[in-house]
Formats: structure tokens, C-alpha cells, sequence
């Protein structure tokens, strides 16, 4: 007994040590707050069809603008780094908010991505210029949308409507600010949107455990 226990605590103990710190939990316990607040985009349906809600739903949002073809590059990495890694939870979205007129290039560039990648949580929303300029502003982001209305980054918006990233301290000690994440960057998307993502994720299956703990008791 005594000789297993040595053996579990020389060669098991290390490697899940490993495997805690290699997936790549971020340094914020909980993910903080940006932005509250954040008003529904009403009555709005994606490119095919289906009505689009943020309420309830934990959602990564995009503005990629007029050029979806010449950027789609963007789209690919966070297809491959963010995406296919969480979209089998079922309370998540993917909502790219594209300017009236740019639905063919969504359509083309859906075909695309729908070789490599199941896109049924995945939505293209069209809809008018001051619309989507005035739900970006509302996000207080302190970055702006370029000359064709879009941006490399990508945010995340909680099922209350509030705008989630880095701000504050984190167990280190560090001063942190990130709103968004920059789609053309692999390693960001890797390094930091994903660990945000994960604890996201985290904080609601927690909450859905102690609401079923509490229901049982």
C-alpha cells in the first residue's frame, strides 16, 4: 500500500499538476465586468432566417465590417481557436454583426467555413449602419470601428447583457485591461480568449450546480 501511494505521489501527482497549469486558466477567479448594461438588439434575424437574441445566451460578438472576403482569414482563426472548442455548450453563440448589403459575402464566406466547421451556432446578422454603429458605441470599447465599419476584435457578452474582459488586478497582483480579442492574432486568440473563455463557461456550470443542489434540498 505504503509503495503505491509513493509511486501515485512521484509519477500521477506531477502530471496533474501539469495538466492544471497547461490548460491555461487565466488569473481572474471570476471574468469581470466592461461594460452593464448592454440594450437588445430587437427583433433581428441572421442571414438565413432565425431570430438572433443575446438575453440568455453567452455570445461572441464581431463587427467584421464590409470586407468579409478580404478578411476571412480573421474568421478562420477564430473558427479553429474559440469556436469549434465551445460550441457544443449549448448556451453559447457566435453573432457577427455585418452592414446591410454585405449578406452575399456572408453567404460566401459561410460556405467556406462550413467545410471545416459545423457554423449552426454561428450567425451573420445584417443590419442598418447606424444600428450596428450604435450598439458598438453603447459597448464603451475604447477602440473604434474602422473606415468600413469593422474591427479585427471579437468581445464577449454574458447572458445579462454585460460586456466581459480584464480589468482590475488579478491573483498576481497585476494591473490587467483587455476588452476584446484580436482575431488576426493566433496567439491571442490561444492565450487569452480562450482562458477567458473557459472561465466564463466555468462560472455558469458552477451556478448550475448550485442551482440543482439547492432545488434537491
Amino acid at each position: 500500500m505504503k509503495k503505491n501511494i509513493v509511486l501515485f505521489v512521484l509519477f500521477v501527482l506531477p502530471i496533474v499538476a501539469y495538466l492544471f497549469f497547461a490548460s491555461g486558466v487565466n488569473n481572474f477567479v471570476k471574468l469581470p465586468t466592461i461594460t452593464e448594461n448592454i440594450a437588445e438588439l430587437n427583433n433581428i434575424q441572421d442571414i438565413d432566417g432565425n431570430p438572433i437574441s443575446f438575453s440568455e445566451k453567452i455570445t461572441v460578438v464581431g463587427f467584421p465590417g464590409t470586407q468579409l472576403l478580404l478578411n476571412k482569414g480573421n474568421a478562420f482563426n477564430l473558427s479553429q481557436k474559440i469556436y469549434d472548442k465551445v460550441k457544443d455548450f449549448k448556451d453559447f453563440q457566435l453573432v457577427m454583426l455585418i452592414p446591410e448589403g454585405t449578406e452575399e459575402q456572408a453567404h460566401q464566406l459561410t460556405k467556406e467555413l462550413s467545410q471545416v466547421s459545423d457554423l449552426s451556432r454561428w450567425h451573420y446578422v445584417a443590419i442598418q449602419t447606424e444600428v450596428l454603429k450604435e450598439f458598438h458605441y453603447q459597448l464603451q470599447l475604447q477602440e473604434t470601428l474602422d473606415e468600413n465599419l469593422g474591427t479585427p476584435n471579437v468581445y464577449i457578452i454574458d447572458k445579462k447583457l454585460s460586456l466581459r474582459g480584464r480589468k482590475g488586478k488579478n491573483k498576481k497582483g497585476e494591473e490587467e485591461y483587455k476588452e476584446g480579442y484580436n482575431t488576426i492574432s493566433a496567439a491571442d486568440l490561444h492565450n487569452e480568449m480562450a482562458d477567458d473563455i473557459k472561465v466564463i463557461l466555468a462560472e455558469y456550470r458552477l451556478a448550475l450546480k448550485k442551482n440543482s443542489a439547492n432545488r434537491e434540498k
